[in-house]
C-alpha cells in the first residue's frame, strides 16, 4: 500500500495493516509474551539487531507494529513509538532526548500532569524546565538558554483552547538548535499535522480520541529516526510500552476517527455559540468562535476547532459544580475525546496537583468548566446544562 496516495480518512482504516498466514480481514491481536525463534543464531542476530523481527512484546510485537505504522501515516512522520499512556509518551520522549544539565522551554498552559512530571519528576535527573506564554513567541525566545534542548507545548492547550504558532515556535527551537514537541491529543492527525509547520516530535495520549469510546490507554511519540532513538531505547529498557490488546482496540477506533473529529467539531462549535448566548456564562473558549483570541490562527494550523469546550461561570468553585452537579445525562469525568460527552471542573480534577499559582499563571479559574463534546444530539446536552445554568 502507497500510502502517500490515500487520504486521511483511508490511512485511518487501512495503513499499517499486516496479514497473518490465515489472511484475516480485521486485525489480529497477537496475545503473546515472546516469540520463538528458528535457531539460535537468528535470536541472536534479532536481539543485536542484526535481523529484523519479533522478539518481546515488551518492545516487538505485530499488531502494537500496525498501530505504530497506522498513526505514523497519519502524522506524516517516519517513525512512531506506542506508549502505555499519554503520560508514558511524554516521559519517554524527555528521557530519550534529554540528559542531565539540559533544560526545557514548556509552554504554562499544559495539563496538570505534565507539568507535575517536568516539576517533581524530571527535574530529579538535572533537568530544569522554565515556563512561558503559550501564545507569545518572544517569551520562547527570552527564555532560552545555552543548554536548553526542548521546547514543549500543547495546542489547542487543556483546558483554555490556547492556540500556538507551531510554525513561528519551531522557528525559534531551531536557531537554538532545540527540538520541539507537540502534544497533538485534542486535535489528532486528522485536523493537524505538527510535522508539516516544523515540529520534531509529536505526542498523543491515544487513550482520547484515537480509542474514542474510553476503553483503555496509550500513548505515542512520533517523528524521525534519529530523534527517536532515545526514546525507543528508553522504552525497550524500562518498559512502559503499549500492550498487543490495546493497540488493536487503537487500530478499531482510528477506523472511525475522521467521522468522529468531523462529529466532534461540528458539535462543539454548535454548542460554544449556544454557551456564548447564554446570561449566566461569563466566558466562552473554543477556538471555532470568532471571539477566541487566536481563532484566526486556529483556522490556518487547524482543519476544525477540535471537540473541546471551556466556559466560565461567575460564582467560582461552588457555582461550577452546582451547574456539574445539576447534568443528569452528561458524564462527570476527567477522560476526554469520548463518544460520550464529559464535563469536569479543571482547578480541582486535572489541574488540582499543582500549585494555585501556577493555575492562576495557566488562566485556570474555580468558575471554570471544560466539556469533551461527545456524539449525542447537540439539544441534548443544551438542555442537560440548561438545568444548572438557569438554577
Amino acid at each position: 500500500m502507497n500510502e502517500e496516495n490515500y487520504q486521511p480518512e483511508t490511512l485511518a482504516v487501512r495503513a499499517g495493516t499486516v496479514r497473518s498466514q490465515f489472511g484475516e480481514h480485521s486485525e489480529a491481536m497477537f496475545l503473546t509474551s515472546s516469540f520463538v525463534f528458528e535457531s539460535a543464531a537468528q535470536a541472536a542476530a534479532r536481539f543485536i539487531g542484526e535481523q529484523p523481527g519479533n522478539i518481546y512484546s515488551r518492545f516487538t510485537n505485530p499488531s502494537v507494529t500496525m498501530f505504530e505504522e497506522r498513526l505514523a501515516a497519519l502524522e506524516g512522520a517516519e517513525q512512531c513509538i506506542a506508549t502505555a499512556s499519554g503520560m508514558a509518551a511524554i516521559l519517554a520522549c524527555v528521557m530519550g532526548v534529554l540528559k542531565a544539565g539540559d533544560h526545557i522551554v514548556a509552554s504554562v498552559s499544559l495539563f496538570g500532569s505534565t507539568v507535575n512530571l517536568f516539576n517533581n519528576v524530571i527535574r530529579k535527573f538535572g533537568v530544569e524546565t522554565t515556563y512561558v506564554s503559550a501564545t507569545d513567541v518572544a517569551e520562547w525566545q527570552a527564555a532560552v538558554r545555552p543548554d536548553t534542548r526542548l521546547f514543549f507545548l500543547e495546542t489547542p492547550s487543556n483546558p483554555l483552547t490556547e492556540i500556538s504558532d507551531i510554525a513561528a515556535i519551531a522557528f525559534v527551537a531551531k536557531t537554538c538548535g532545540a527540538l520541539l514537541a507537540v502534544d497533538n491529543c485534542f486535535c489528532t492527525p486528522i485536523l493537524q499535522r505538527p510535522i508539516e509547520l516544523g515540529a520534531d516530535i509529536v505526542i498523543h495520549s491515544a487513550t482520547k480520541y484515537l480509542d474514542g469510546q474510553g476503553r483503555v490507554l496509550g500513548g505515542a511519540v512520533l517523528g524521525s529516526k534519529k530523534h527517536l532513538e532515545g526514546v525507543y531505547g528508553f522504552l525497550r529498557t524500562a518498559g512502559p510500552t503499549m500492550s498487543a490488546f490495546n493497540a488493536w482496540i487503537f487500530l478499531k477506533g482510528m477506523e472511525t476517527l475522521k467521522l468522529r473529529m468531523d462529529a466532534h467539531s461540528a458539535g462543539a462549535l454548535e454548542l460554544a455559540k449556544w454557551l456564548e448566548a447564554q446570561p449566566n456564562v461569563a466566558r466562552v473558549f473554543y477556538p471555532g468562535l470568532p471571539s477566541h483570541p487566536q481563532h484566526e490562527l486556529a483556522m490556518r494550523q487547524q482543519k476544525a476547532g477540535g471537540g473541546i469546550v471551556s466556559f466560565e461561570v461567575a460564582g467560582g468553585k461552588e457555582a461550577a459544580w452546582r451547574v456539574i452537579d445539576a447534568t443528569r445525562m452528561l458524564s462527570i469525568t476527567a477522560n476526554l475525546g469520548d463518544t460520550r460527552t464529559t464535563i469536569c471542573h479543571s482547578a480541582s480534577t486535572t489541574h488540582a496537583r499543582i500549585s494555585p499559582e501556577a493555575r492562576a499563571a495557566a488562566g485556570i479559574t474555580d468558575g471554570l468548566i471544560r466539556i469533551s463534546v461527545g456524539l449525542e444530539a447537540v439539544v441534548d446536552i443544551e438542555n442537560d446544562l440548561a438545568r444548572g445554568l438557569n438554577d
